[in-house]
């Protein structure tokens, strides 16, 4: 089975979700025997996409055009249907982020595809087309069998990880349309957040509560993340009282992550907050209350004061750094 694999990408540059992507379709290519090809709809320098061959790929079809330099998924959904029926692929890979979700949705539809969304695993193929995802908040994992001609897996973030070897992928223009007048969203500006790592991104992250007791207190938090490379995050009600940014709110109804360190401070664990980490690979609580509802979902726990606790695991990170 030939497999295509979607390169999100953004203002020219290709998302680090799409190396994940790119070597879980390359495992899954060497898995059947076939080659791993990847599509690429944007404004992405062949050079860039080369690049991708060091995670498997063999080739890449690059589709330029200035007007999809900010992501549209009706557009993106049309070129890659035409990507398919190119190169007859059977299966396709996204990422299952923002625009990973966008795409993969609208094109099971173009395609009567049977689609996964949030693959943790290779799929099963001893017996068809099997893919293990999370399900219940990640409580629990369902496996689920695609019976149709046409596959669509995404890839839940961190959950594969990235595999990065040698060699470069040969890059292609795309012959393919699409209708300029009937794009829905029209972009009028960006504006990037610079200084900080995204949480979509971010393989670490520290997130703290309404147990600091006010925005005032948030320097120690920072100064953590900052020394670990760290993204910082927040649970709902310290952004609904504007103590800090609404695109730190992590949760059921904020930005739901899977690092592969989450750090919790002062943080309950209500089961919305959950819904939201409880992907991570490793999750480190620090609490003054030992009946925490977080406690029973981390790996690593410590009932103490956040600001006894945090400043010493602060100094402790420092010393340790200025001795290695």
């Amino acid at each position: 089975m030939s497999i295509l694999v979607y390169i999100d990408n953004a203002q020219g540059a290709v998302k680090k979700a799409s190396y994940e992507a790119a070597s879980y379709g390359a495992a899954l290519a060497k898995q059947s025997g076939s080659e791993a090809i990847g599509v690429c709809v944007g404004n992405v320098d062949d050079a860039a996409l080369a690049e991708l061959g060091a995670y498997g790929l063999s080739k890449v079809l690059n589709f330029k055009n200035e007007a999809l330099n900010d992501f549209e998924a009706g557009a993106v959904t049309a070129i890659l249907a035409q990507a398919v029926e190119k190169t007859g692929a059977e299966v396709i890979v996204t990422s299952h982020n923002y625009n990973g979700k966008a795409v993969s949705s609208r094109l099971s539809a173009r395609l009567k595809a049977g689609l996964v969304p949030g693959a943790v695993e290779l799929p099963d193929t001893s017996n068809g087309f099997v893919v293990r995802k999370g399900v219940f908040s990640g409580k629990a994992f369902a496996d689920v069998k695609i019976n149709t001609d046409k596959k669509i897996v995404s890839v839940s973030p961190n959950a594969y990880g990235i595999e990065k070897g040698d060699g470069s992928a040969a890059v292609e223009a795309l012959d393919a349309s699409f209708d300029a007048a009937s794009l829905k969203v029209t972009v009028k500006s960006v504006n990037k957040v610079t200084g900080i790592i995204p949480l979509s991104d971010a393989e670490l992250v520290v997130s703290a509560g309404r147990g600091l007791k006010g925005p005032e207190n948030w320097g120690m938090i920072e100064e953590l993340a900052e020394l670990l490379g760290a993204a910082t995050a927040c649970s709902r009600p310290v952004s609904d009282i504007d103590w800090r940014p609404h695109h730190e709110h992590v949760g059921q109804t904020g930005i739901t992550i899977s690092p592969n360190l989450y750090i919790a401070v002062a943080i309950s664990g209500a089961i919305q907050h959950l819904a939201g980490v409880n992907s991570s690979k490793t999750i480190v609580v620090i609490n003054k209350d030992p009946e925490a509802p977080f406690f029973k979902a981390a790996d690593y726990g410590i009932v103490g004061d956040a600001f006894d606790i945090v400043p010493k695991l602060t100094a402790a990170i420092k010393a340790h750094k200025g001795n290695a």
